[in-house]
């Protein structure tokens, strides 16, 4: 019967996939415009319809919708206009609509996102590589999002969801230094945005393009509308179908910014046994140079990430090792550069493992310097940072870990049609008086672009670690085929016994990985109220070097979205876990639970339901129950998101796991509350509280913020971490950090 649904469903995606390849290729022709230079400067107030410095200049092309009618003209009118001086990029917008009193906001904090909103958003890609660019946007509530977008926003598809967007092409945590401001009307809303060309990264000359793309979110239709057209299985990052901006005379701008932070605050460990309130006052500063108009200089000294939001809590439910995501902005900016490997499971270079210790305790950054940016064809990445010593107690034991230096050199160079070569040398060198105490990752990858539907990507890498002979190189070879609804991917990957990257991520060691992926979307006009399915085939193995399968994991899914907003996702996977080496699946207190060697054949089933999360009351659900390493597991996740007005918002998320093995069962509970209050914009207070049953810990995290530009201002962060027995450890600061434009 099973084999029977497999075949029954690959030859419905095959004929699908033959029709998709068979159809005429409907593309057209990418739009383009003329930005026209200005000897004056807007007033950047919100006012536009009335504004006589925007009637004298004339609206670009209308749009047209990607969802729900994709290739339809928009239902409701736009009108962008763009100039540009000397020193600054302009826009302004007029989204027309006729009922201003039910434009949907669902948050106003910086970078909040806005797929759930009445927004506007455009993309520059300021070298015209069709690779890269910056992402601006805002929603009638007048907040200031912005990203940098690398390779197209691409990722992995096999990447971990617990990413969440940081690296891999897209990064939400760029934070530029620009301005927005928006107005409410009998006619609908409008927006006009401030862009210093300092903020962005171009090349100079006369007559200079750039690529660029508009989008606007009409939240209560559920309508998606663009400049230039994107296919339905794309967005606005597909920088490779963006429109023109044509007549750019652009010089290099003076751009030194200083941005010094100071920090106070106290702090107790009592999981530590220090009876002492340890005190902070610290003093640090970065420095951001721009050598030319398309290459900048960042350094930082003493660097603090005191406002940084703490980890997630997760469960792990196997032997392999979980994924925590970068947070902190120093490591962010131009992360997409740095990238290199398969993102959440073989990164040639982790930030991460910069500052924080194995077992999650901080180590000071001295600080450091990097040279990010392009120089005609070629990006260029230097990255160096510096560590302190820290020594301290576990166990009744003087434990050290050593200064260090962790370095990055990043080279890649673009090619014709999509396509890049490039190569990394990523390094750890011990500072202090450990012999041979170093780690070195080399590595070549490159990308060859099919025309605009398909692409190759792959990289081989080798590490040299002294003491490991055995055999230390990875490699993977994937390609991909996406267009109109279609993706298509298969990929190989090995990582040998002894590749050791200490200065990245490894998910599971020592394996060869086949793996492959079959998605169509098809859009169903409304019928049976539905406005999209997915179906989808996935599979993944990993065996190791004795020809034993360790994972095999066949995923059978179909997503079915309607015009509404709700969706559900139907799912049947197949797995097979095979365990060479007996490990402890479940520890908490006294109990554990063991899972002996032996392979586990197994099938489950999983739902998810999600309703329109535009709303002001919304539920995300995710039920999965099947076989579990000889035994029987059911897993459950709920989350619950409330807002007020367009100020507080929350979410509170329960994730359950009742686990019955041969060996023992056990019961794992994750408690998650976010809640956000918005006093404006750029004041506001977060909280994340949690708690989670294995290590029977409650931990809260609150920051006050008052932001100025650039994500720099005023945080006042409180953090504490208590167990039934009493509590761990607690803290209070409170930094300050300001940026002088000094050229400005």
């Amino acid at each position: 019967m099973i084999l029977k649904l497999i075949h029954v469903l690959f030859v419905i995606l095959l004929l699908t996939a033959r029709s998709a390849f068979s159809k005429a290729d409907h593309t057209v022709e990418p739009p383009s415009t003329t930005a026209n230079f200005s000897t004056e400067a807007p007033v950047i107030d919100g006012e536009v319809i009335n504004d006589p410095f925007w009637k004298l200049i004339q609206p670009i092309g209308d749009l047209v919708q990607a969802e729900p009618n994709s290739g339809q003209p928009a239902s409701l009118s736009t009108e962008i206009r763009l100039t540009y001086t000397v020193d600054t990029f302009f826009l302004s917008v007029i989204c027309y609509d006729p009922d201003p009193d039910g434009l949907v906001v669902s948050d106003t904090r910086r970078d909040a996102d806005l797929k759930n909103t009445d927004a506007f958003l455009f993309i520059l890609d300021t070298y015209d590589d069709k690779q890269n660019g910056f992402l601006f946007g805002t929603n009638s509530a007048g907040i200031e999002y912005d990203a940098q977008v690398d390779n197209e926003g691409q990722g992995n598809f096999g990447s971990s969801r617990q990413r969440g967007g940081a690296i891999g092409g897209f990064n939400l945590n760029w934070d530029g230094s620009w301005k927005v401001k928006t107005q409410v009307g009998d006619y609908g809303w409008s927006a006009e945005f401030a862009i210093p060309l300092k903020t962005l990264r171009f090349n100079s000359g006369q007559g200079q393009s750039w690529g660029a793309n508009f989008q606007r979110i009409i939240r209560e239709p559920n309508e998606i509308d663009y400049w230039a057209p994107i296919p339905i299985d794309s967005d606005i990052k597909r920088l490779s179908l963006a429109g023109t901006l044509t007549g750019l005379d652009l010089q290099s701008p003076g751009n030194l910014k200083i941005i010094p932070y100071i920090l106070g605050g106290i702090e107790r460990d009592y999981e530590a046994g220090d009876e002492t309130v340890d005190v902070h006052l610290e003093f640090g500063v970065d420095v951001k140079y721009s050598i030319t108009s398309s290459m900048t200089l960042d350094l930082t000294y003493n660097t603090d990430f005191a406002q940084v939001e703490v980890d997630e809590q997760q469960v792990n439910l196997d032997r392999f090792n979980l994924f925590f995501p970068e947070k902190r902005a120093f490591f962010l900016e131009n992360a997409g550069l740095f990238s290199v490997g398969s993102p959440g499971e073989v990164d040639l270079f982790f930030s991460r493992r910069i500052g924080i210790g194995e077992d999650g305790r901080l180590v000071p950054i001295i600080g450091g310097t990097r040279v990010s940016g392009k120089l005609n064809n070629t990006s260029i990445g230097l990255l160096s940072m510096f560590t302190e010593e820290v020594n301290y107690s576990e166990d009744g034991e003087t434990q050290r870990i050593e200064p260090n230096n962790f370095s990055v050199v990043r080279i890649n160079h673009q090619l014709a049609q999509r396509s890049t070569v490039g190569g990394v040398v990523v390094s750890r060198y011990g500072l202090g008086d450990t012999e041979d105490d170093y780690n070195v990752t080399y590595a070549v990858d490159s990308k060859i672009g099919l025309g605009k539907k398909g692409q190759v990507t792959g990289f081989y890498a080798k590490s040299e670690t002294p003491g490991i002979e055995l055999e230390d190189h990875s490699f993977q070879l994937k390609a991909d085929y996406i267009w109109n609804g279609l993706r298509l991917n298969a990929g190989y990957t090995k990582v040998g016994e002894g590749f050791n990257p200490e200065v990245g991520f490894l998910k599971r060691s020592a394996y060869w990985k086949p793996q492959f992926l079959v998605f169509q979307q098809i859009r169903m006009d409304g019928k049976l109220g539905l406005f999209e399915i997915r179906p989808h085939v996935s599979y993944h193995s990993y065996w190791n070097f004795d020809g034993f399968q360790e994972t095999s994991f066949l995923h059978i899914d179909n997503h079915w979205e309607w015009l509404s907003g709700f969706e559900v996702h139907t799912a049947y996977n197949i797995t097979s876990e095979g365990v060479v080496e007996e490990f402890n699946i479940y520890e908490s207190g006294s109990d554990s639970v063991v899972i002996e060697p032996g392979t586990y054949d197994h099938q489950e089933t999983f739902i998810v339901l999600l309703t329109n999360q535009s709303k002001p009351v919304y539920l995300r659900g995710r039920s999965v129950y099947g076989g579990f390493f000889g035994g029987m597991r059911l897993g459950n996740t709920l989350t619950l998101g409330i807002r007020a007005g367009n100020r507080f918002t929350s979410e509170f998320t329960y994730m359950r796991n009742d686990v019955n093995l041969e060996n023992g069962s056990f019961k794992t509970h994750i408690l998650q509350g976010r809640l956000t209050y918005s006093f404006t914009t750029k004041m506001f207070t977060q909280a994340l509280i949690q708690y989670n049953s294995v290590t029977d810990t409650w931990s809260a995290n609150v920051r006050f913020s008052l932001l100025t530009k650039a994500n720099t201002g005023l945080f006042l962060v409180l953090n504490e971490t208590r167990t039934s027995t009493g509590t761990l450890n607690h803290g209070v600061f409170l930094k300050y950090s300001y940026m002088f434009d000094v050229l400005k």
